[in-house]
């Protein structure tokens, strides 16, 4: 059984910042690549940010410069920093782990943005 819970969403306002924890349990013999998604009301899940077993880091354009993605000294423990927060960063954000035996998401944890 593999559990991800995610946690320290809240409400900011516009300019702020938020730090997000992802901590994967269970029996998790590798994690190759650990994601943030988020979901917006009435959108798609979408793809936030990337990180990999070696480090390697990546993206969406929409949060460059402002969220930065890193792992624990734990490996199955990820961060997000999420920095000038904006109106539209409003949303539920979901961890997922890619690993050998299959992906697993997280429950998510809200984040609101005020303007």
């Amino acid at each position: 059984q593999v559990q991800l819970v995610e946690s320290g969403g809240g409400l900011v306002q516009a300019g702020g910042s938020l730090r997000l924890s992802c901590v994967a349990s269970g029996s998790i013999f590798s994690i190759n690549v650990m994601e943030w998604y988020r979901q917006a009301p009435g959108k798609q899940r979408e793809l936030v940010s990337t990180i990999t077993s070696g480090g390697s880091t990546d993206y969406a354009d929409s949060v460059k410069g402002r969220f930065t993605v890193s792992r624990g000294i734990a490996k199955n423990t990820m961060y997000l920093q999420m920095n000038s927060l904006k109106p539209e960063d409003t949303a539920v954000y979901y961890c997922k782990i890619v690993t050998s035996w299959g992906n697993y998401w997280g429950q998510g944890t809200q984040v609101t943005v005020s303007s």
